[in-house]
């Protein structure tokens, strides 16, 4: 019985205690969030100059390859601003102790993706590149995003946080391409 009496005591404290617990306990805005990760300025520049002649190389492909004048139109699109993200990034890194390999040389990701594209053709070349570049622009999307929000370099964050809308403008027109095939 003392039990029992011990028992129903100790669980009304704990019960009865429950509002004042949550009221302590409030969750944070979502913009309160910690970033996932956090990005250096030497893992960035690691990472893009892949990514960005992926995106290149693949669209002057696509160029050659591609059916569709639509897919034309957007390779044409592709190639002219991410030539001018790479120039860009460029400037932003001259005068710092960055080196940019030249000619950039793919990462083996990249370069397998592209070995896939350069053996596809007709409606399977068509459809390989736009999976592809929605793919490589959701991953470069991820990495500008970060490292706008986390990066240690104020002028390579300028670069990113300019970059971003033209990729995320890539983004929106492969998905509508995608979405009308």
């Amino acid at each position: 019985m003392r039990t029992t009496f011990y028992t129903l005591a100790t669980l009304s404290l704990v019960l009865g205690g429950q509002p004042a617990l949550a009221d302590a306990v409030k969750p944070k805005p979502a913009g309160d969030a910690a970033p996932m990760m956090v990005l250096d300025r030497a893992t960035f520049v690691s990472v893009v100059p892949s990514a960005n002649e992926f995106e290149i190389k693949s669209s002057e492909l696509a160029l050659e390859k591609a059916k569709a004048s639509d897919l034309k139109d957007a390779a044409k699109m592709i190639i002219a601003d991410h030539k001018k993200a790479g120039d860009k990034l460029k400037a932003v890194l001259k005068g710092k102790a960055v080196d940019l390999a030249e000619p950039v040389v793919l990462a083996p990701k990249h370069q397998k993706m592209l070995d896939q594209l350069q053996t596809a053709s007709g409606k399977d070349f068509d459809t390989l590149y736009l999976d592809m570049q929605a793919q490589a622009h959701m991953e470069a999307i991820s990495i500008f995003r970060t490292y706008a929000g986390t990066g240690d370099d104020q002028s390579v964050v300028g670069f990113a946080k300019e970059t971003l809308p033209s990729l995320e403008t890539h983004m929106a027109h492969v998905k509508m391409l995608i979405a009308a095939r």
